[in-house]
């Protein structure tokens, strides 16, 4: 027997478009079109969402600091989404009130949000990434050895993506290599907590690379912690975790923003 589709509605990707851009919205429409056998538009949808939140990122960045300051932080996003809400009807309303009408399957909102929260912290973390990694340090007054400070940040970085790179096949991979994939992620984070922690011991480390230091500390265990919440969400395949996920999601992306403006 052929297997039920099973769609995202319309205030699903809402919800993944307010926590994750375009880009979420766009790969969530990439897996209805998917389901609905229009796999051009799939790829169409998904590539457009990209773009369109990189576009967005550059001109928020673009705008003065002075100006950002006074916008409220939820209007940007909400105003996107209202975007993505309105083009989503455009492209696939009729298609998605007809599954509905037929007693066809939807995915829940709180799937949808946390994938559109693991969009946004992919895209702070490369964000922030670049802030505090690709200041010039030679030509910074600095006491210290930054070679040394420069090779076991590259190391961080580099467990970093490894971690990250189980969030790309959330949709394809079994439960069981999820589940072992997010382990060695904690081994991962618990690696780069041990690399932070020999950073401090660099003598004249400047009060700045210090604050920093603190924050990546803070940055991994909020990422351990994300990985045991996931864990634990997997092998009791429920969604009861949607909120706690959602919450330290939301306290990575504060503590990526500050990594970010300190380094600005």
């Amino acid at each position: 027997m052929e297997e039920a589709k099973k769609l995202y509605s319309q205030n699903a990707i809402a919800a993944a478009t307010f926590f994750g851009g375009p880009a979420a919205a766009g790969f969530l429409v990439k897996k209805n079109y998917e389901q609905l056998g229009q796999r051009e538009n799939a790829q169409k949808a998904f590539f457009i969402g990209i773009i369109a939140t990189l576009l967005i990122f550059a001109a928020i960045f673009a705008v003065p600091e002075n100006v950002i300051d006074k916008i409220p932080n939820a209007l940007i996003p909400a105003v996107y989404t209202v975007i993505i809400y309105l083009l989503v009807e455009r492209l696939q309303g009729a298609q998605l009130k007809s599954h509905k009408a037929e007693g066809g399957q939807f995915y829940s909102g709180g799937r949808a949000a946390g994938i559109g929260a693991i969009f946004m912290v992919v895209l702070l973390v490369g964000i922030a990434a670049a802030a505090f990694f690709a200041g010039d340090l030679s030509n910074r007054n600095l006491n210290y050895d930054a070679g040394q400070y420069q090779q076991a940040a590259n190391q961080f970085t580099t467990n970093e993506n490894k971690a990250l790179q189980v969030f790309n096949e959330l949709e394809t991979a079994s439960p069981e290599y999820l589940i072992g994939e997010f382990r060695k992620g904690i081994e991962l984070w618990e690696t780069n907590k041990a690399i932070v922690n020999d950073l401090d011991t660099i003598s004249g480390l400047p009060q700045e690379l210090i604050t920093q230091n603190e924050l990546l500390l803070q940055y991994c265990n909020l990422r351990i912690r994300q990985n045991e919440v996931i864990i634990k969400a997997i092998a009791e395949d429920t969604d009861i975790y949607t909120t706690e996920i959602e919450q330290l999601t939301l306290e990575i992306n504060n503590t990526v923003d500050k990594l970010t403006g300190q380094n600005q």
